[in-house]
């Protein structure tokens, strides 16, 4: 039975989380937007999805409680139930706060109206009163995706690379897998996820993700070995691979299939002519 999540919650000193309000299949609960400071502003992280009416109630109702306003805004990616609620912010709240993030490489940001984006580059230090966080570029759940060291507290919000209770979309498994093993040299005490609860044991879920996604590779690798150069598909391994999964959700593994050989076509380890059939470069060598 999944925990369930109060929409609004004092975590520690420095951290309290809003819930966006926002509930689905992506986002569990719903987006977890947080508060992070003990001054009279403090930084806002994420904004949740666009124009949702209880959680601009509820951000305010928060913010009067405490007695404080939004200092400026971080958003962790682009994804729309992170950066979608900023204009109803600026609006509801009646500021054109700055709203930082990373910039997209391939397209455009999702345009603001209310506000304009400040963008940021990897390492860059937010600071208010009682809180340093650190930029970590991040990419792999999305190309501009960033996490924050909360510095005074070794607590790293992670954004969708990591989330509470659940896996997480990836887009490219080479740069997810660089960007788990930066997560982890930082050792973290706590995470705090985009979506889901809070991950007290963070070393551990980073390690067992690291280690399964490792294991599934060894095994897809394992497949190309045993088909002796002949040329097979993400749903073949799949087949092959996920003895466990359900046919109805064979679709969801070939697709992380697909990010794995994508993976070792980068790694030079496996190669396709045509995106659809795969083979060990060894193998295609030998041809």
């Amino acid at each position: 039975m999944a925990e369930v999540l109060p929409k609004y919650l004092q975590l520690s000193q420095r951290v309290i989380r809003i819930l966006g309000c926002n509930p689905g299949p992506a986002t569990l609960q719903g987006t977890n937007t947080y508060l992070v400071g003990t001054g009279k502003r403090r930084i806002l992280i994420d904004t949740g999805d666009p124009d949702v009416p209880e959680y601009l109630d509820l951000l305010k109702s928060s913010l009067t409680k405490h007695g404080v306003d939004i200092q400026e805004i971080i958003v962790t990616h682009w994804h729309h139930d992170h950066v979608g609620g900023v204009d109803g912010i600026c609006r509801t709240l009646g500021t054109k706060y700055r709203t930082s993030k990373l910039m997209r490489a391939s397209t455009p940001d999702l345009a603001l109206k209310e506000t304009t984006y400040n963008f940021i580059q990897d390492k860059h230090v937010f600071t208010t009163e009682g809180a340093t966080l650190r930029v970590l570029y991040g990419p792999g759940h999305s190309e501009d995706h960033i996490a924050l060291k909360l510095e005074e507290d070794n607590a790293v919000f992670s954004g969708d690379t990591i989330l509470g209770g659940s896996t997480t979309i990836i887009e490219d498994l080479q740069q997810y897998m660089k960007t788990l093993n930066d997560l982890l040299d930082l050792q973290p005490k706590v995470i705090y996820p985009g979506h889901g609860p809070v991950i007290e044991n963070p070393v551990e879920v980073i390690r067992y993700y690291i280690k399964h996604r490792n294991d599934r590779e060894q095994q897809i690798v394992q497949f190309l070995s045993d088909s002796r150069g002949q040329g097979v598909t993400a749903m073949d391994i799949v087949k092959g691979v996920y003895k466990d999964v359900p046919e109805n959700v064979y679709w969801m593994a070939a697709q992380n299939v697909t990010l794995h050989l994508q993976k070792l076509q980068k790694d030079k380890v496996a190669v396709s002519e045509d995106g659809e059939t795969w083979r060990l470069v060894t193998d295609s060598a030998n041809l």
